[in-house]
């Protein structure tokens, strides 16, 4: 019995210095930090194609002058709206990042960088870039058609209903996916239609991405667009555009707009 208690002793005694001595090793290097590609909740790169299932007459053609129904324009914006004349029609103005993704366009995603999404349109051939690290964008200078953008990944599922029965899900039920949050300013002056509907250069645009799948074997997203503008505005401007995934970049067209 002595025997066994002593044996017992030394064998605690060991453990403690075992684990006394792994205690004193020092710490093995700290992980690298997970990037916004890396930590994505959704895959939005590759070639997609909206498609235009509302609004049709206001994105498929040029509307008619004065035409800015369904926008929230104030007087000074209805003024703006009615200087633009059909000779103005293919501007840049119209592509600009409180608009471009209600255009009728392909789009190529991809990352430029580890926390830089890069969104390309072959309509009007234009370039965003979404910083997820705010030191990295560009020192703020001219207002540009697409701003400065802010990128976070915000991880949650997409509200219920709407896009569920839109695009046949079981039970209309909500997509699955994390949302990517975007908010732009520093923009120059755009048009929320081809027709010269206005915003100002005081605007924001705040937008929602959702990516997810269908029951037809098909990929999509939606982005939901929101355009507050003090000067042309009198209540934020709402829109939700979709997209389709395309399988490679073989109907990829670029076109330049008017400057």
């Amino acid at each position: 019995m002595k025997i066994s208690l002593l044996t017992s002793a030394a064998l605690a005694a060991g453990l403690v210095c075992l684990s006394s001595a792994g205690l004193a090793q020092p710490p093995g290097p700290p992980s690298a930090p997970k990037t916004p590609k890396v930590e994505s909740p959704i895959d939005l790169t590759g070639y997609w194609v909206s498609i235009v299932n509302e609004d049709w007459r206001w994105r498929m053609v040029t509307p008619p002058k004065g035409d800015y129904a369904s926008v929230p324009l104030n007087p000074a914006g209805k003024a703006k709206a009615d200087t633009w004349d059909v000779s103005q029609d293919g501007s840049c103005k119209a592509f600009g990042a409180g608009n471009l993704l209600r255009m009728p366009t392909r789009l190529h995603i991809s990352w430029a960088a580890d926390d830089v999404l890069k969104i390309e349109s072959d309509a009007g051939q234009q370039t965003r870039m979404l910083y997820f690290n705010s030191a990295k964008i560009p020192a703020a200078g001219a207002k540009t058609l697409q701003g400065r953008s802010l990128a976070l990944w915000e991880h949650t599922m997409a509200p219920s209903g709407g896009m569920g029965f839109a695009l046949g899900l079981p039970n209309g039920e909500s997509p699955p996916g994390g949302d990517l949050k975007v908010t732009t300013t520093d923009l120059a002056a755009g048009w929320l239609r081809r027709n010269g509907v206005p915003y100002s250069d005081n605007a924001r645009v705040t937008e929602f991405f959702d990516r997810f799948p269908t029951p037809d074997g098909n990929e999509w997203f939606v982005v939901t667009t929101q355009v507050e503008d003090p000067m042309y505005l009198r209540a934020p401007f709402v829109t939700s555009s979709h997209f389709r995934r395309e399988p490679d970049g073989s109907k990829w067209h670029p076109a330049p707009c008017k400057s």
